[in-house]
């Protein structure tokens, strides 16, 4: 996986400035809230002023009649403050799921554009938790922190303000605090950020550890792994217990060194302002009013020291989830839509000087030319490495070239959309991966628009047809997360009428059939005899058997063409493709010989 580069250790103002422009669509919900919460610090501060006058004016003169008054109005206002309360939590709740769905949705959409150089060098439980733990975190920071904030700090204003009116000197002594509370927050800023941002890691690697765990279950049975897989989960969750632990302690001394001071602001007012009573200064309801205002003064602290905390732990998500959604896609189109993009592909393929490397420097393919015919068929052979499959990302434009050109029908396909060449492009791959749902919805992928009779003749095209009408449900039946109700066979017949089923002018055939029985292979063979005739095509093969009747194969070595030629010419140079050949020809035939041996015994 590749590592985001690291933020300076604080709260990082551009981050979350770029987050704020990111969630401008909520700009309008945002205000509306801002007015609740307003609302309901003007109503806070009021309060104490009701209780101030009542004890001047009617408990201090012991005259108990303007008192009903009073009742009323404090009913009134405690109505209204319950009502706007109501109104605030749906709001902010509101917000958050909005919020919510939308990183969650435009994360999504941006992994479903970016290249497939992006899922080469990071790991899948990173993505995932970019999605979810992350995007949750923030969405719940940013509503209720809007909230939390601004209430905060229009209670603060409004009682300095009041307080500054009522007796400055008196309301001096009780924001005498504030400065201690500047120090311990840029004391605690650095550590805190370190511990958070640990924790967002550690929680990455959980994640990819599950996933992992979930998709590899067979192989980690076959190779009895589960101890060391256990033991691997238990150091990262250990490592995870640790900065959690850390984290929290900085948070739980934080907040407490928070309450404290806030308790000797308290203490301030109430020792001072008994002084000035005695001095006749102040009256016993302002008295009153200082420290109530004292505590709801610091109350709003605390609740700005736990926002700070939560941004701090946040930053670290709003980092992975900004990067995600601001990583650039090397595969981009240059024009909204192709000229003539209507118009079917014939199906000629070129490549011209073409250069790539996935790390730069270190080549793949140099210098590399080749010249497709439209209704060609292409056999690419060689040793694991020599870049058959990079030959095929490239024709697909699955990747581009970092030299040179690809052209299509004579045209740098560059200068076409992607949507016009993917959707002219049947692909097949060794290990096919199926959609949850039913066998009808997976062929269908390959033409949305398909109707049940199209779907069962491309099935009927690939032999796939009697082994799925044998199943209890037919085209209906479910095949499972990845397609795990299917055999491999199965599932390989199921993704090549899937391929075949919008009639692409373009195929691709990766190690089709190398992963599935004889009998399987067999089946599929007589397909694409069938799906190729007429239709340009590359088959990356390793059974050498299943390429003979190719127009052209291509035996590969570290990028360059080694030899070239029909099946016939190749054998009669007695070169690379004789060894591969003849090679595996009699490791098959004593592997047909064992198995006739050991049947007969």
């Amino acid at each position: 996986m590749e590592e985001k580069k690291e933020m300076k250790l604080k709260v990082d103002k551009q981050i979350w400035k770029e987050m704020i422009h990111y969630l401008k669509d909520f700009k309008k919900d945002f205000l509306i809230l801002c007015g609740f919460m307003v609302s309901l610090a003007a109503l806070d501060v009021v309060f104490p002023l009701i209780s101030k006058f009542a004890i001047d004016n009617y408990v201090k003169a012991k005259d108990l009649n303007g008192l009903p008054v009073v009742g009323v109005l404090y009913t009134a206002l405690s109505v209204l403050l319950a009502t706007v309360v109501f109104l605030f939590i749906r709001h902010a709740g509101k917000i958050e799921m909005n919020m919510l769905y939308k990183m969650r949705k435009d994360s999504f959409e941006k992994l479903q554009k970016l290249s497939f150089s992006y899922y080469d060098k990071n790991a899948v439980g990173w993505m995932i938790a970019r999605t979810t733990s992350d995007a949750a975190k923030i969405s719940e920071t940013v509503a209720w922190g809007v909230v939390d904030l601004v209430w905060g700090l229009t209670m603060m204003l409004g009682v300095s303000v009041v307080m500054l009116i009522v007796n400055w000197k008196l309301a001096l002594v009780t924001l005498l605090t504030l400065p201690f509370l500047a120090v311990i927050s840029v004391f605690f800023e650095k550590k805190m950020l370190v511990s958070y941002r640990n924790v967002r890691k550690i929680n990455s690697k959980i994640t990819g550890l599950f996933n992992d765990g979930i998709v590899g279950a067979k192989t980690t049975k076959t190779l009895v792994r589960e101890s060391l897989n256990i033991g691997e989960f238990k150091d990262v969750t250990q490592d995870m217990k640790k900065v959690s632990v850390r984290a929290a302690t900085l948070s739980a001394g934080y907040l407490p060194l928070t309450l404290f001071i806030s308790a000797v602001g308290t203490v301030l007012t109430l020792y001072f302002g008994s002084n000035f009573l005695m001095d006749g200064a102040i009256t016993y309801g302002t008295l009153v009013l200082f420290i109530t205002y004292a505590r709801q003064f610091f109350d709003p602290i605390m609740e700005l020291a736990r926002i700070y905390t939560e941004m701090i732990s946040a930053q670290a998500a709003a980092e992975r989830v900004m990067g995600l959604l601001q990583e650039k896609e090397e595969i981009v189109d240059l024009v909204e839509k192709s000229p003539h993009e209507d118009k079917p592909i014939e199906g000629r393929v070129t490549f011209e000087h073409v250069d790539f490397w996935y790390k730069e420097g270190e080549y793949i393919l140099k210098d590399f030319n080749l010249d497709v015919k439209a209704g060609e068929t292409i056999a690419l052979v060689g040793e694991t490495g020599s870049g058959k499959s990079t030959i095929v990302n490239l024709a697909c434009r699955f990747y581009e070239p970092t030299g040179g050109r690809i052209l299509i029908d004579g045209e740098d396909y560059r200068e076409k959309t992607q949507h016009w060449l993917h959707s002219n492009i049947g692909y097949v791959l060794q290990a096919p991966h199926l959609f949850s749902g039913t066998i009808k919805d997976n062929i269908r992928y390959g033409k949305l628009d398909a109707t049940d009779e199209e779907i069962m003749e491309a099935a009927r095209v690939v032999h796939a047809h009697d082994f799925i009408m044998k199943l209890e449900k037919g085209y209906d039946t479910e095949v499972g997360e990845g397609g795990g109700m299917l055999s491999t066979g199965e599932k390989q017949l199921v993704s090549f009428a899937r391929a075949i089923i919008a009639k692409p002018s373009l195929f691709f055939l990766d190690e089709a059939t190398s992963s599935i029985d004889t009998e399987s292979e067999a089946k599929i063979q007589k397909a694409i005899e069938v799906v190729l005739h007429k239709r340009t095509s590359f088959i990356v093969a390793h059974r050498l058997s299943t390429i003979r009747n190719a127009d052209r194969i291509l035996v590969i070595e570290d990028g360059e063409i080694l030899e070239q030629g029909t099946h016939e010419e190749l054998l009669r140079q007695e070169g690379h493709y004789y060894e591969l050949y003849t090679s595996q020809f009699m490791e098959e035939a004593g592997m047909d010989l064992l198995q006739a041996k050991r049947s007969v015994s």
